[in-house]
């Protein structure tokens, strides 16, 4: 497996890194490069809001999101969606919807996902990788 060095991040990621997570933390560091899905920030801040520490957990993702790439969904993105969710239909095997969106850009830009999720496995064509 050939790896860029260039990863997008999944949610349960960030987690662990806010966590302090040293496995996580020593593997953002010798990255070459690390991309934040603008759908991994949905996430975040949906977690946000129903938290007990609200503001508090606004202000840690608002400040993790400016300090990383953030990479949007666009038109190539929702092709990669399409196709890999209709694989996912062929296969019988399908996963999150927020999930399919993560997987797509990091097939569009030909990154490798770190994630702790299993079922990433099923797609096609993806390089993923536990962090």
């Amino acid at each position: 497996m050939q790896m860029s060095g260039k990863f997008l991040i999944d949610t349960n990621i960030v987690i662990s890194l806010f966590a302090g997570d040293s496995k996580v933390q020593r593997q953002i560091r010798i990255a070459k490069e690390v991309f934040l899905p603008s759908v991994v920030l949905g996430e975040l801040y949906f977690g946000a809001y129903k938290s007990g520490r609200v503001k508090k957990n606004l202000e840690r993702i608002d400040e993790f999101a400016v300090s990383n790439s953030v990479i949007v969904c666009d038109t190539d993105t929702a092709k990669e969606y399409g196709d890999i969710k209709n694989a996912l239909r062929i296969k019988g095997r399908p996963i999150p919807e927020n999930d399919i969106w993560i997987a797509a850009i990091a097939r569009q830009y030909g990154l490798v996902l770190a994630t702790r999720d299993p079922h990433f496995n099923e797609i096609d064509n993806l390089t993923a990788v536990r962090w």
